[in-house]
């Protein structure tokens, strides 16, 4: 769920500002398995204001000059968290990469505020797509009021710092409306579902182009994807493994990159580096390209599923890491 609602996670109310010349923040990490040497946190316009480098006792550790109390991004080049960082805190975090979220714990000054962030990205794990879209109008409405009321409520009976509290109020309500808007668009693109699939003419990686139309006869699975994606990336393994297991069963996996125009050769790269199989396509004109536009594509990775005929089975399908698609697949394949 931290991946679908990236834009609302990373959204922050950034109204507060007290004119001291220095803030000076302790940050500290031990982390097991880590994806690097060097860590990053990052401002709310994903700025990078310090990098911290492992030392020679496997620790990252730094002193870190904010510019005032407020919600900053942590990332350790793979994968990222939300913090609030205000004047004076000495923070201290313990975590396993392998684990991301649900691994992080806190200690120090500063501590209660960060683990009810790194909680509330497991709360917000829970609210899956698929329960999401399974409710009605008057049920998704129930559910944000009592959402929003029990985080409040929380958060107006809890000893976190003030600012915190406020800034975390509106974020919210941000992510209120971040929910609606996804659960306004999954019910407009269920109703593509049994509907002819938009067709599509786009350049092959292995040379030529590709037309929609080629695969009629075959189940086609598509990934809209694009190389800066880090949640499409992250479904690569999970998409090989199925492609293999799949492999001369009655379906083609499509892969449908929606990069700029300009970084077409890093996409030819991309491709070859990491062996990607099935059919790799690159769209005529990345968020603009027709077939992305009739399919109501706002957010990616975006996968669809088609039948022989090239009707849309499910506008909306499941990701290759979850262990629904495989059903599905053999549901329909054997």
């Amino acid at each position: 769920m931290k991946k679908l609602f990236l834009f609302t996670l990373l959204t922050f109310c950034s109204v507060y500002s007290f004119g001291q010349s220095k803030n000076i923040v302790k940050f500290q990490a031990e982390i097991a398995n880590r994806n690097g040497d060097v860590i990053y946190i990052k401002d709310n316009k994903n700025k990078t204001i310090k990098e911290i480098k492992i030392n020679d006792k496997d620790i990252f550790k730094d002193a870190v000059e904010i510019e005032k109390e407020d919600f900053y991004v942590f990332f350790d080049g793979t994968e990222y968290t939300q913090l609030f960082l205000k004047n004076g805190y000495d923070i201290k975090l313990k975590m396993d990469a392998k684990k991301f979220d649900e691994s992080i714990v806190y200690t120090g000054n500063g501590a209660a505020e960060n683990n009810y962030l790194a909680q509330s990205v497991i709360k917000e794990g829970q609210i899956t797509p698929e329960k999401l879209v399974a409710l009605n109008e008057d049920e998704f409405k129930k559910m944000t009021e009592d959402k929003k009321l029990t985080e409040e409520t929380f958060l107006d009976k809890s000893k976190l710092d003030k600012t915190f509290v406020e800034i975390q109020k509106k974020n919210i309500a941000m992510n209120i409306k971040g929910l609606q808007r996804y659960y306004n668009e999954s019910k407009a693109v269920q109703k593509l579902n049994n509907a002819v699939a938009p067709t599509f003419d786009y350049v092959n990686h292995k040379g030529g182009n590709t037309k929609l139309e080629e695969l009629k006869g075959k189940y086609v699975y598509i990934d809209v994807w694009a190389t800066w994606c880090g949640p499409c990336r992250g479904e690569i393994p999970f998409l090989q493994k199925v492609e293999e297991k799949y492999q001369g069963k009655n379906i083609e996996f499509v892969s449908i990159s929606i990069d700029v125009q300009k970084d077409f050769e890093k996409w030819k790269k991309f491709v070859s580096d990491k062996q990607l199989g099935g059919t790799q396509l690159f769209a005529d004109n990345n968020w603009n390209s027709d077939f992305v536009k009739n399919l109501g594509i706002t957010g990616i990775p975006r996968f669809i599923l088609i039948d022989p005929a090239g009707k849309i089975i499910n506008a909306d399908a499941q990701r290759p890491s979850s262990p629904e698609l495989q059903e599905v697949f053999d549901k329909l394949l054997n």
